[in-house]
């Protein structure tokens, strides 16, 4: 499988065409990035670490019966993935409150609800990828209802699978976000990476960040949290 001309450059990730129509590949980035890119930096080994994780956590979803683009893990720094049709709708699934959400609404981090939250986000950059309803993301013709119904239970099988997996290494899982498509034969597709850029992750027994969070608010040792996660999981999903 050759790697053939750049398709898109986002903030943390390179997409490659292939010499297949079905495939392409994912190159990870050092590039960190928050704020909406009003903070920028570079991580060392950072393409590495969440090549490695996202490959992990998205093989383990494979297996366990989620379809996700994921084929397999190419080098250090990239992933073969399938080409599907991308939803333009990103689905947040929150088991602790923390982030955004809790300074939104005025609520104290850390605090668990009893229910999970689903929220969705329409992506658009030029409108900062505002917060949506199901009834906004029917209206604007992205997604139909039928649609929602399969993608908040797609989420939810998810997110019921990482709870089990990240507990199995120490790791309280806080919420991810996450995007979809679908392939030409209109299957429903997880099409993103699932890593510490995408993921909030807390030390169960410390309550420290093993995240983004630690780049976001300035906390340090942001390198050495990407490759705990990491080593941690390796040591889960290799024994």
């Amino acid at each position: 499988m050759k790697q053939l001309e750049l398709l898109h450059e986002g903030k943390s990730k390179l997409i490659y065409a292939t010499d297949s129509a079905e495939r392409i590949v994912v190159r990870f980035k050092d590039d960190a990035t928050a704020f909406y890119n009003i903070k920028r930096a570079k991580i060392q080994n950072k393409a590495r670490m969440n090549c490695e994780i996202s490959s992990m956590v998205l093989g383990y979803l494979n297996e366990n019966g989620v379809k996700t683009h994921f084929v397999e893990r190419l080098d250090d720094e990239a992933q073969l993935c399938k080409v599907v049709k991308h939803i333009p709708v990103e689905v947040i699934v929150r088991n602790v409150i923390a982030g955004s959400m809790a300074k939104r609404l005025g609520i104290e981090e850390g605090i668990v609800p009893e229910n999970t939250i689903f929220d969705l986000c329409l992506m658009d950059e030029r409108l900062g990828d505002p917060l949506i309803n199901d009834h906004h993301a029917v209206a604007l013709g992205v997604v139909t209802y039928e649609e929602l119904a399969e993608i908040y239970a797609a989420s939810a099988r998810i997110n019921s699978l990482l709870v089990e997996l990240y507990a199995k290494v120490g790791v309280k899982l806080v919420d991810f976000k996450i995007e979809f498509g679908r392939s030409d034969d209109g299957a429903l597709f997880l099409a993103d990476e699932l890593t510490p850029d995408t993921c909030r992750l807390w030390d169960v027994e410390s309550g420290e960040p093993l995240d983004k969070d630690r780049f976001r608010r300035d906390m340090g040792r942001v390198r050495e949290a990407y490759e705990e996660v990491a080593k941690r999981l390796h040591n889960a999903l290799n024994k």
